[in-house]
C-alpha cells in the first residue's frame, strides 16, 4: 500500500518546509518536492494544501483502566486510543501498576492483557513501583530489556504508592546500572495528609480543599528532594505533572547546575486553576494530584470528604489542540516548538526516536494532516473519550487534526473513525541514553 501526501507544509521540531510525503506500507519512504511528477505512483493521494503535516502526537502520561480510589478510569485502551487519535495523538505510553506486595511482572502482564488486541494506535508502558525490595529491583533489569525502561515512584499517597527516600534512592542506584529512568510524582504526601486531616476536621470537605491542602511548597520540597537523590545516584530523573512554581524553580536550579533533570506539565495546569474546583461537589470533576493551582502560579465517591475523590482528568483527546491554540495561536511558542513538545521531545526522551516523533525516511508513518485555522468548541457532547464531562466545556480552540495515520493506515478522516480495534501494537522502547549527557 502506497499513500502520497501532496502540497503539504511539513512541520518538524527543527523547521518547516513545503514537501510531499510518500508512505510505503507502514513507513515513510520518501520526502521531497513534487514527488508525483517524478513518476512515483500511489494507491491513494491526500491533498494537504493549506494544512500542515506533522508527526503524530505522543502522550507519555496516560492512565487507561487505572484502578484508583475504589473505582477505575473510565476509558479502556480501545476507547482511549481512539479518542487520542481524534485529537492527533498516535502513540501513548501508559502506566502499568505493581500492586503492593506483588511482583512487577504480575502488574505488567495485567496491562499487556488490557491493551493487546484492543488499542487502535500504538502504545508502550511505564512501570509504577509500589514496593522497592531486592526482588523488584532485580525485576527492573528484565523490564528494561523488554522495552519498559521507565519506573514511576511516589513521594505521595502514603499507604498506597508512597516510597521513602531510601527506597527511591535504591531504585535510582539500580537505573544507574541498567540504564532505566526514574519518574517521580513529587509531593510531600506525609505533610499533605496532616493538612488534609486538619481541613476535614474543620469541616472543610468540598473538593476545593483538595487543592488547598496540597500546598505548592510541598510539591517544591519534594521535587528538590528527589532531584538531589538523583544527583547523588548520578542518574537522570523525570518529574511528572509538575504544577507549581515552587517545583519549577527547583527544576530550573537543577538544570542550571548541570543536573540531568526533566519535567512535564499537563494541559490542566496551563488552562485551568484552583477556581475551577469551587462550586461545591461539581469541583470533583477537577480533582487531580498535584491539584490545580491558583491562577498566579458513578457513585459520587468523596462527597463529604475530598480525600476520597478519585483523582484524574480526561484530556488525551484535547491536548494537541489546546497546546496549539494556547501556544502557537497565542504567540507563546512557534509551530516547530509545538511539534517538539507534543511529539519529538517525548519520542527522544522515552526511547522511540526516530521511529516515532519525526517526519523522516524510515520512520513509522504516524502522520497528522493538521488544519491550523479550523476552529472547534470542546464539549462532552462531541468528544470521543468515554467520559460524560469535559474540563474544557465550551472552550473554542483553533487547530484540528483532519486526517490521522497510524503506521500508514488512515484511522481518522474528517471527523470519522476509520481505524480498527487491535491495530495498535506494543512499542518496545530503548533506554534514553542521551538523557545522561545532561
Amino acid at each position: 500500500m502506497r499513500t502520497l501526501i501532496t502540497n503539504a507544509i511539513v512541520v518538524g521540531a527543527d523547521g518547516s518546509t513545503p514537501a510531499d510525503v510518500l508512505i510505503e506500507d507502514e513507513t515513510i519512504a520518501a520526502i521531497g518536492a513534487d514527488l508525483g511528477s517524478r513518476g512515483l505512483t500511489a494507491d491513494e493521494t491526500i491533498d494537504a494544501a493549506g494544512r500542515w503535516v506533522i508527526p503524530g502526537g505522543i502522550d507519555v502520561h496516560t492512565h487507561m483502566e487505572l484502578p484508583f480510589g475504589g473505582t477505575f478510569a473510565k476509558d479502556t485502551f480501545e476507547t482511549g486510543t481512539r479518542a487520542a487519535a481524534f485529537g492527533g495523538t498516535t502513540t501513548i505510553v501508559d502506566f502499568a501498576v505493581q500492586s503492593r506486595g506483588k511482583s512487577l511482572r504480575e502488574g505488567l502482564d495485567a496491562w499487556h492483557a488490557k491493551a493487546e488486541g484492543n488499542a487502535v494506535a500504538d502504545y508502550g508502558f511505564h512501570m509504577i513501583m509500589s514496593d522497592v525490595n531486592d526482588d523488584t529491583l532485580a525485576e527492573m533489569d528484565q523490564l528494561v530489556a523488554e522495552g519498559i525502561p521507565d519506573f514511576k515512584l511516589f513521594t505521595a499517597y502514603p499507604g498506597v504508592f508512597y516510597s521513602d527516600d531510601g527506597a527511591i534512592f535504591r531504585a535510582m542506584q539500580r537505573t544507574a546500572r541498567n540504564g532505566g529512568l526514574i519518574m517521580m510524582h513529587a509531593e510531600n504526601g506525609m505533610a499533605i495528609d496532616v493538612v488534609a486531616g486538619d481541613e476535614v476536621a474543620a469541616g472543610n470537605t468540598d473538593p476545593y480543599y483538595h487543592g488547598v491542602a496540597r500546598y505548592p511548597i510541598f510539591e517544591g520540597e519534594a521535587t528538590n528532594r528527589v532531584i538531589r537523590l538523583a544527583e547523588a545516584a548520578g542518574v537522570p530523573v523525570y518529574i511528572v505533572h509538575l504544577s507549581a512554581r515552587d517545583a519549577l524553580e527547583a527544576v530550573r536550579a537543577a538544570r542550571d547546575r548541570g543536573s540531568m533533570t526533566f519535567a512535564e506539565t499537563c494541559p490542566q495546569y496551563l488552562f485551568l486553576s484552583l477556581d475551577d474546583m469551587g462550586n461545591g461537589f461539581e469541583g470533583a470533576k477537577f480533582v487531580c494530584s498535584p491539584p490545580l493551582r491558583s491562577a498566579d502560579h458513578q457513585v459520587e465517591l468523596g462527597r463529604g470528604d475530598f480525600r476520597k475523590i478519585p483523582n484524574g482528568l480526561p484530556g488525551v483527546e484535547d491536548r494537541v489542540d489546546l497546546l496549539h491554540d494556547g501556544g502557537v495561536v497565542d504567540g507563546r511558542i512557534s509551530k516547530e516548538r509545538w511539534v517538539e513538545i507534543i511529539s519529538t521531545a517525548p519520542a527522544k526522551l522515552f526511547g522511540m526516536y526516530p521511529r516515532k516523533g519525526a517526519i523522516a525516511v524510515g520512520s513509522d508513518a504516524d502522520i497528522v494532516v493538521y488544519d491550523p485555522n479550523a476552529k472547534r468548541t470542546i464539549s462532552a457532547a462531541t468528544h470521543h473519550m468515554d467520559v460524560d464531562y469535559s474540563c474544557y466545556e465550551g472552550r473554542t480552540v483553533q487547530g484540528r487534526s483532519d486526517i490521522v495515520l497510524s503506521r500508514g493506515a488512515v484511522i481518522v478522516r474528517d471527523g470519522e473513525f476509520t481505524g480498527r480495534r487491535g491495530h495498535g501494537r506494543f512499542i518496545k522502547r530503548a533506554t534514553a541514553d542521551h538523557a545522561r549527557l545532561g
